[in-house]
């Protein structure tokens, strides 16, 4: 078509073309600030104060009452229909709005049976009783769930004030039992997607203490690795302490088989497959001079992809079993390996997406604010039970929570450590997160369900 115009009308054309541009990216650049502006004005007017009430009042997995109440109800006062009690405490909240695709966005719930130590003013000085062992423990928010059950109330109030901006069905979900990776498997075992929709994206955020705060992370890989539990139950023949050669001494071979596993990384997984294989607890006997006749060894194993968990699983059965039968014991005393249903794949973010998402956020929290860095650990999720079996298409991004310059004292050594997550001295900036988790997520939402009309 270009052959038909004469050059001055070419030029006029071009001129004309910049100024809609320029145009489009005054109006995006606007509507970007008004955004941020009211995030801001949430979190002072209630936010905060949200904030520092789930902060002080966290609960335990399985038993997240109070909590799933009051995002419930909140999440009722924007507008959305919400649902209780799925897959036990979890909550999930739709709001139509339209013709359009199905998203879903999810914030876990629960604390830890941690006593807080982190000097707040609003830190936790509660307990209670867990449902799973029966014991009674203090209670902390010492992974930041805090921040994402405050981040999707906040991102409830800002969708629902946009509506003329996007269209289709939005699900937010408010999941239980996270740390023990149980509550998203229990979501989907109550029939999740057949009684809500299966979305047609699913998205989650993690807050950092090991970012700055206000930061975002976004990467194309896998942001957490999958985690399984394991037992090995080792069988022996108790004797006398003075008379080792009367029984088969469990410790000796659970001691072997401990050593045995650090082969499984090194040996079987190719240099640069990361895989982890941790020995966590190791209980036997009761008294200096007894030789037990049972040993106990708990695992975690962790993956960045089913082969990789193929390998480790059946490794262990192999090692254990067979470092029975040359220490002598009959086929019915050999160890046993149980896997307990604690368990989560890997979480694997969509490729396209990420970087679709990366390229909205850097355009507008700009480039110092957006980052791709790979995780260091090899930390789980249970969030893969939404997105894997049927595959939905997700991103599992983080959220910097850190001050800035106690970060970089940390890191030059001019200051103390950080805490890490789980630690009882762990500690949040919330503003920072709580905004940044909004306004990263609200952007998301806005330019997958963007009105095409």
């Amino acid at each position: 078509m270009a052959a038909f115009y004469n050059p001055r009308m070419l030029y006029r054309l071009a001129i004309i073309a910049t100024a809609f541009s320029l145009c489009c990216a005054s109006l995006a650049h606007a509507a970007e600030r008004d955004l941020s502006r009211s995030i801001q004005a949430d979190y002072d007017d209630r936010l905060k104060t949200v904030f520092e009430d789930f902060h002080a009042h966290p609960e335990l997995s399985l038993a997240e009452f109070r909590t799933a109440e009051k995002l419930a109800k909140a999440l009722r006062n924007h507008g959305f229909t919400v649902t209780e009690n799925v897959g036990g405490t979890g909550i999930v909240a739709i709001l139509k709005n339209g013709e359009g695709p199905l998203v879903m966005m999810r914030a876990d719930m629960d604390g830890l049976p941690i006593e807080e130590k982190s000097g707040l003013d609003y830190a936790s000085e509660a307990s209670q009783l867990d449902p799973v062992t029966g014991n009674t423990f203090p209670v902390m928010h010492a992974c930041g769930h805090d921040v994402h059950i405050t981040s999707l109330i906040g991102t409830a109030k800002q969708m629902r004030d946009r509506m003329q901006d996007w269209s289709g069905t939005l699900m937010l979900i408010g999941q239980p039992a996270e740390e023990r990776v149980l509550g998203a498997r229990a979501m989907m075992e109550d029939d999740l997607w057949a009684r809500f929709g299966t979305p047609d994206y699913a998205l989650a955020f993690h807050v950092s203490s090991a970012l700055p705060a206000g930061v975002v992370n976004v990467i194309e890989g896998s942001p957490f690795a999958g985690a399984d539990t394991v037992d090995i139950y080792v069988h022996g023949v108790g004797a006398h302490g003075a008379s080792p050669h009367a029984g088969k001494d469990p410790i000796v071979l659970g001691s072997q088989i401990v050593m045995a596993l650090q082969t499984l990384v090194s040996r079987e997984l190719a240099p640069r497959q990361p895989g982890v294989v941790t020995v966590g607890a190791f209980h036997s006997g009761t008294k200096h001079n007894i030789i037990s006749d049972r040993a106990h060894l708990q695992l975690t194993v962790r993956n960045t992809n089913a082969k990789t968990r193929d390998i480790l699983l059946s490794g262990i059965a192999r090692i254990a079993k067979n470092l029975g039968r040359a220490a002598g014991l009959p086929e019915d005393k050999l160890p046993e390996v149980v896997y307990s249903e604690e368990s989560t794949p890997p979480t694997i973010n969509d490729a396209v997406m990420a970087r679709r998402l990366r390229t909205l956020w850097r355009e507008a929290l700009g480039e110092d604010r957006v980052t791709s860095f790979g995780a260091q650990g090899m930390g789980a999720e249970d969030f893969p039970f939404f997105t894997t079996e049927p595959q939905v298409t997700s991103v599992y991004f983080s959220v910097g929570g850190t001050d800035a310059a106690y970060l970089r004292a940390a890191l030059n050594g001019s200051g103390p450590a950080v805490p890490s997550h789980h630690s009882p001295l762990f500690v949040i900036q919330p503003e920072p997160a709580v905004t940044t988790g909004i306004y990263a997520t609200v952007l998301a939402l806005l330019d997958l369900m963007a009105r095409r009309d």
